[in-house]
């Protein structure tokens, strides 16, 4: 086990092809966080690397630099169309589409081209971007790959660099499975490079880095010195009365810049999404029951600031790569402290600092020693201020968000 050390590696230091180190330094990278520190020194090298880290971390540009890298250094002439080179699979959706949109990024000075095949958009549309042209790089949901296999639409024959990100949630979403057919129909373990993120080292984990795999490097970054040194974590005690004025008054507030809100379920989400709308505060809704067409949109606008806040839950959040997120506030606990902490990890991204606010009242004030067990420190918690309780204002726009029946607040 490699455990991460906290020496600053300049980009300027790795062997990177030059297209890439011009779109590292244009995207303003300087130093690589510790898990791309330590994973770089292996994969760049050619090696299996199975990484323990969360999200925030800097994995995603870890293994994209690896994979491009490889691409721009060996290129390949009599290509066809629908046949990768490397492949990277992710458990959602969101994620997916976040690892694209970091590839084109990183390929804005070279001829790489990627793909994206995920469930809930349109079939077609998908295979024709993989027939406009020769294809590098796919990003996919395990789901939607097998349906273009099946259709013996792509082949992946010929995938020399694999990457599994994020197997702790496709084995806790029922994904393996897939996942090992999807694995099957690339070449054996010791004609590709694989890399594999987790957030945890679980015996399962472990065993498929084994399988699937050839003498994996684990790396490891302690998920418990992210969450206390990168984000700023505070607990409001309230009452379930107070929730949402505690909430409109904080989002006034000139800190909370860029906002997350996290709720339980799909139906508190639009819920609360149509109460700020109502409110006057732009933001947008995020969850299983809302169209893929609708979600893609909704987090452009947040990207780009045209919306500050964004309501989600944490299947729909989980993959959510935005490193300008100031503030993170979970209106309601998560029941599993493993939510906790991706929660969280949406702000403080990649070296920066956040903040998380929590509302703890009675209903599930009873979650927090789970938390903090699993984060190994006390949370701080307070009583909000006074000004912070003030009764929001009457609704002063009609209903975005449709919902069957809304009271005033909740």
């Amino acid at each position: 086990m490699i455990s991460i050390d906290n020496t600053r590696h300049p980009f300027a230091d790795l062997e990177l092809a030059e297209p890439l180190q011009k779109a590292v330094f244009n995207l303003g990278f300087e130093f690589c966080t510790p898990i791309q520190a330590q994973s770089l020194a292996y994969t760049l090298e050619g090696h299996d690397v199975t990484g323990r880290a969360q999200t925030g971390t800097g994995k995603t540009i870890a293994f994209l630099l690896t994979i491009l890298n490889d691409l721009l250094s060996n290129p390949k002439d009599d290509r066809y169309i629908a046949e990768p080179r490397a492949l990277i699979v992710a458990p959602t959706r969101e994620l997916a589409i976040q690892i694209a949109a970091d590839a084109d990024e990183l390929t804005r000075f070279c001829d790489i081209h990627v793909v994206t095949l995920v469930g809930g958009e349109e079939y077609q549309k998908q295979l024709s971007a993989l027939d406009k042209r020769v294809v590098d790089i796919v990003v996919a949901t395990p789901g939607r790959l097998l349906d273009f296999v099946s259709n013996d639409n792509i082949y992946l024959g010929l995938i020399e660099l694999l990457v599994l990100d994020e197997a702790d949630r496709m084995l806790d979403m029922g994904f393996i499975p897939q996942v090992r057919r999807v694995i099957a129909q690339t070449p054996k373990k010791d004609c590709r490079q694989t890399l594999m993120f987790s957030a945890t080292f679980s015996d399962e984990i472990i065993e498929l880095a084994q399988r699937w795999a050839m003498n994996p490097v684990m790396v490891e970054v302690e998920p418990e010195k992210i969450a206390s040194d990168s984000v700023t974590q505070m607990i409001y005690l309230t009452t379930s009365d107070n929730k949402y004025d505690l909430l409109y008054n904080l989002l006034l507030e000139k800190e909370t810049e860029k906002v997350i809100v996290f709720n339980n379920r799909r139906d508190q989400v639009r819920e609360l999404a149509d109460y700020l709308h109502r409110s006057g505060i732009d933001c947008g809704a995020l969850s299983g029951d809302i169209p893929q067409y609708k979600r893609i949109r909704t987090l452009e606008a947040f990207k780009t600031g045209k919306l500050r806040v964004l309501v989600a839950t944490d299947v729909a959040g989980r993959g959510l790569h935005i490193d300008d997120v100031s503030h993170v506030i979970n209106f309601s606990l998560p029941e599993e402290p493993e939510d906790y902490v991706h929660r969280i990890g949406r702000t403080g991204r990649a070296g920066a600092i956040g903040t998380s606010i929590s509302f703890a009242c009675e209903e599930d004030s009873f979650l927090l020693p789970a938390i903090e067990e699993k984060l190994g420190t006390k949370l701080n918690c307070v009583y909000p201020l006074d000004h912070l309780l003030e009764p929001a204002p009457p609704f002063v726009r009609k209903s975005r968000f449709a919902m069957k029946s809304r009271s005033k607040h909740k």
